[in-house]
């Protein structure tokens, strides 16, 4: 029978924490006083509902009463976080962690093998350039040299046709907003080509190397770089020694402005498809003969109904993965001249889910997901099985990227107690060698991971991976940190983090949920977790946590609740409609208010996967869920530590800005609710090392505190 809380029991438990607290460490933290948020009377009318919103005001990035609100609230945070007695060590040993060599997949580029290294504690990694994967080789790209504090990132490299250009995207910051670089593979010397406002693009060369194609909007006003709605994306391409101003416009929709589109080319350069989408999900393929620029685009795929990705075209023939009538997925050949679909070629399975295929050594590698793991099956060009690639255990493999004329392919593995480990594979017979072994300062085999499988509310049968060190008593004392994301078809898969081993070093256990709304068990598992069956998820969630609970792995005072993003609105939502089922809450960059989230950048792109409040079924869908909204006053929530950053404009920081004004002004027991904003930082991809490590160790070292955890020393 699983363990009920009722409020009383919840704010009683939470005294019961101080009190304990107190007593287990020889100090009590003594917080400042949160900083007065004004409230403005605004507010909006949806098909008849009052919606008051009276932070609004905090949505002005560029306002100094923002500015102000933002230092004050670190002020409290910080001043926090740093009485946390043992803070420090736990900063000291996710930098040992931290500190060990990584290696990337090579790739043949041209006379020479690229590849991507860090020493251990770079803040971003470096491309190297050698003759021979046996040495290490030159630097022919270090993005710790173009800013002081590491924080301008490689956001994309892609490789010329001819071996002798790279072409680089640069993003600084944090932002989406990225520069487009070319450089010399042979001298390591910059071209004078700068391609600026892409966004969600990289180079992608024509198969002359003479130039690449691109997507990029309109420059945003001055002061709405990060806040701005980004409208009007448009494909260009660039012939290399041009300037951008003389760029060839590609395709544009100016009946559709609130579209996504990106170019690719066939192998032989016969062919040039776009790719448009009115949001996260759902594409439309476009197509024409490339040297054809006079002709309008022809449609291979309509409707932005399903997925259609282009693995390999030469000639007239096309091989395209697509969820079309395939929940699964399948591989088709499609006929380029006709438009038809000519056959499957790997069929949809009911067994596992085709996450991904290459197109190399003359057949395919095929990258499938059983039960969130990854299984590698090979096949010659006809779709007849050659063999299975073996791996073991819980893990995710990545890579297999390649050419057709390739003997010898690339790949990773790694779980969440095993680094990445770079493999060799031999396509001929099948065999894997390792190139670049993983180098870490613990010791893997103490650790541990088994998958469970839990019944949802609805009796849906959902897995999730809980890891710890090899010992773990189930007697409910087990500091728990339980991660979920769940939606936008992304597949939550085993994967290292040195954070993750600190923790179960800890005696912590570490269990991340394969919620639907994700895509581990093909696009019905995803559909379920979207539009109006939204509420699935958090029930997925809600139902790992109590499940925890009635296991005896940890109890409702030792548990923690993570996830960014789109897993910051499932920790919101979950923590609004459950706050007796957790102790802490740690939302990152989370969606938190879902009644105007689409108003800002690229938000307009996610209505597909939650629905917008200009519909009136779906307002009222995700208005019962919006963690903002939902915010009750004088309800005990758990302890906790929202954490966003100053330059993301994917998930614009206002989310999280009003979310802990409004926690704040609620919040009915002595449980913190605290927020922590980077600065020169944004969504996530590219934050430097030293970053990573200061925010985890902040996060971790609250969640022991908050759960009455101590912390011992690693020797």
């Amino acid at each position: 029978m699983r363990k009920q809380y009722t409020y009383l029991g919840r704010l009683m438990s939470a005294v019961l924490m101080l009190v304990a607290l107190s007593a287990c460490n020889t100090m009590e933290i003594r917080m400042l006083p949160y900083p007065e948020t004004a409230k403005v009377e605004v507010s909006d009318n949806y098909f008849g509902v009052e919606v008051a919103d009276p932070y609004r005001w905090l949505e002005d990035d560029n306002s100094e009463a923002t500015a102000n609100w933002v230092k004050a609230q670190n002020t409290v945070t910080f001043d926090y976080l740093q009485q946390i007695p043992f803070r420090g060590e736990v900063r000291e040993r996710l930098t040992q962690l931290w500190n060990y060599p990584k290696t990337g997949m090579p790739t043949r580029v041209g006379d020479y093998w690229l590849v991507f290294r860090n020493n251990g504690l770079q803040n971003q990694s470096v491309l190297y350039r050698s003759e021979s994967l046996d040495e290490e080789g030159e630097v022919l790209l270090d993005p710790n040299t173009l800013s002081d504090e590491g924080t301008t990132a490689l956001n994309d490299v892609s490789y010329s046709k001819n071996g002798k250009y790279v072409g680089y995207a640069i993003s600084k910051a944090g932002s989406d907003w990225v520069e487009i670089r070319v450089r010399e593979v042979a001298t390591g010397r910059d071209l004078r080509d700068v391609i600026r406002n892409v966004k969600f693009s990289g180079a992608v060369w024509s198969p002359d190397s003479r130039g690449f194609y691109y997507s990029a909007y309109d420059a945003p006003s001055k002061g709405g770089e990060l806040s701005e709605q980004s409208r009007g994306q448009k494909v260009y391409y660039h012939r290399l020694g041009n300037s951008q101003r003389y760029d060839k416009l590609i395709y544009e929709d100016k009946a559709h402005p609130l579209r996504y589109f990106s170019a690719q080319c066939s192998s032989d350069g016969k062919w040039l498809f776009v790719y448009g989408s009115e949001g996260t999900y759902g594409t439309e393929l476009l197509y024409r003969k490339a040297a054809d620029n006079k002709s309008p685009m022809r449609t291979l795929f309509a409707d932005f109904k399903w997925e259609y990705e282009v693995v390999y075209a030469e000639g007239d023939t096309a091989y395209v993965l697509t969820n079309q009538d395939a929940p699964n997925r399948r591989l088709v050949e499609v006929n380029l001249a006709s438009g038809a679909i000519v056959r499957d070629v790997l069929p949809c399975r009911e067994d596992a889910m085709l996450e991904g295929v290459s197109a190399v050594g003359g057949g395919f590698v095929a990258r499938y997901l059983k039960d969130a793991s990854s299984h590698i099956e090979q096949y010659d060009l006809s779709g007849a099985k050659l063999r299975d690639i073996n791996l073991d255990g819980f893990v995710s493999a990545d890579g297999f990227d390649g050419k057709m004329s390739d003997t010898t392919v690339y790949y990773t593995v790694t779980s969440y107690t095993q680094p990445s480990t770079v493999y060799a594979l031999n396509l001929q017979d099948g065999t894997s060698s390792e190139v670049f072994p993983a180098q870490v300062n613990f010791e893997p085999s103490d650790f541990t991971t088994e998958q469970i499988f839990f019944e949802s509310k609805d009796g849906t049968r959902v897995p999730m991976f809980v890891s710890y060190k090899k010992g773990m008593r189930r007697n409910g004392d087990n500091p728990t940190y339980l991660y979920g994301y769940g939606g936008f078809s992304i597949n939550r898969t085993p994967r290292f983090a040195p954070a993750t081993i600190m923790f179960m070093e800890q005696g912590g256990i570490h269990v991340e949920v394969n919620l639907r709304g994700g895509n581990e068990y093909g696009e019905e598992w995803h559909k379920g977790g979207m539009l109006a069956n939204k509420q699935n998820v958090f029930d997925d969630f809600i139902a790992a946590a109590e499940y925890l609970i009635a296991g005896e792995y940890t109890s409702a005072e030792k548990l923690a609740i993570a996830g960014g993003s789109n897993g910051g609105l499932l920790v919101g939502a979950c923590m609004t409609q459950r706050p007796d089922l957790f102790a802490v809450a740690l939302p990152a960059v989370g969606v938190m208010d879902m009644l105007r989230y689409h108003l800002f950048t690229v938000g307009w792109g996610w209505v597909v996967e939650y629905g917008s409040s200009e519909n009136e079924e779906q307002f009222h869908t995700i208005y019962a869920y919006s963690p903002l909204h939902n915010i009750r006053d004088g309800v005990c929530y758990p302890a906790t530590l929202v954490t966003t950053a100053d330059h993301d404009d994917r998930v614009v920081p206002a989310h999280s800005f009003k979310f802990a004004a409004r926690l704040q002004a609620a919040q009915g027991c002595d449980a913190p609710t605290l927020i922590r904003i980077d600065t020169n930082a944004g969504h996530g991809a590219g934050k430097p090392t030293s970053k990573r490590i200061d925010e985890a160790a902040d996060i971790y070292s609250f969640l022991l505190w908050n759960t009455n955890s101590k912390f011992n020393k690693v020797k």
